[in-house]
C-alpha cells in the first residue's frame, strides 16, 4: 500500500490515517507531495480525483477520502483493532470521527496545524464554542468507555488506542501551537496524543522540512 500525504509540518487531513498506520505497526509506503510547488495540484489530480490529500493506494484500487481510508483499513487489518470492539463504543468512535471530519470549521479556520511556531491568537467566541465542545467529548468518550466499574482499561478516548484518537491528534497540535488552555484531563489526553513515538516521529520529519506556508 501507498499513502500520499502532503508536508507533514502543515497537513492535517494527512497525519489523521499515517499516525493509525504508523501506531499499528500496519506497513505502508510514505508518498509525500510538497503542496506548495507550483505543480502540486496538478500532480495531485493524477493520484485523486479531487486532487487532495491524503490517498491510499492498494493494488488497482485508490481512496482519497479520511473516513474512507479508516474504514478500508480497520476491515483490511481486523487484528489492529483500529475501531473499537464493543458495537456501542464503535458507533460512537465513529460519530466522533465524523463530527471532527466535518465539525470545528472556526477552529480549524483561525488555529491552522502548524507543527514549526508556537503563535497567539485571540480566540472567538465560535472558537471556544468549538473548544468547549471537544472537551466535552473527549471527557465524554473516556467516561463512558475508557473506563469499566471505575477500571481503567486504557488511556485513549475509547481505553485503547483507535481510530477517533488518529482524528483528534491534529486538533491536540492545535491546542499546543496557539498556547489554548485546557482543563487538566483534556490536557493530559492531549499530551498523550503528542508523545505518541508515532507523532513523534512524524513531528521530527515536519518540523526538517525545508518548506514554508505561502
Amino acid at each position: 500500500m501507498q499513502l500520499v500525504i502532503g508536508n507533514k509540518k502543515y497537513s492535517s487531513w494527512s497525519l489523521r490515517p499515517w499516525l493509525g498506520l504508523t501506531h499499528a505497526g500496519i506497513p505502508f509506503e510514505e508518498v509525500l507531495v510538497n503542496l506548495h510547488e507550483p505543480d502540486s495540484k496538478a500532480r495531485r489530480l493524477k493520484i485523486t480525483p479531487t486532487g487532495k490529500v491524503p490517498a491510499l493506494i492498494d493494488g488497482d484500487l485508490t481512496i482519497w477520502e479520511t473516513l474512507a481510508i479508516a474504514e478500508y483499513i480497520a476491515e483490511k487489518f481486523p487484528a489492529a483493532k483500529l475501531w473499537p470492539v464493543d458495537a456501542k463504543a464503535r458507533a460512537v468512535a465513529r460519530a466522533a470521527c465524523a463530527e471532527m471530519h466535518a465539525g470545528f470549521v472556526p477552529l480549524r479556520s483561525l488555529c491552522n496545524m502548524d507543527l514549526s511556531q508556537r503563535k497567539s491568537v485571540t480566540i472567538t467566541p465560535e472558537v471556544q464554542a468549538d473548544v468547549d465542545r471537544i472537551v466535552a467529548l473527549w471527557g465524554d468518550c473516556r467516561a463512558r468507555f475508557g473506563t469499566r466499574s471505575n477500571q481503567d482499561r486504557g488511556p485513549f478516548l475509547f481505553g485503547e488506542f483507535c481510530w477517533a484518537d488518529a482524528f483528534f491528534a491534529p486538533v491536540a497540535t492545535r491546542f499546543r501551537t496557539y498556547n489554548i488552555a485546557l482543563p487538566p484531563e483534556a490536557q493530559a489526553y492531549a499530551d498523550l496524543l503528542l508523545n505518541l513515538p508515532a507523532f513523534k516521529a512524524w513531528e521530527a520529519a515536519g518540523q526538517a522540512e525545508p518548506w514554508t506556508e505561502v
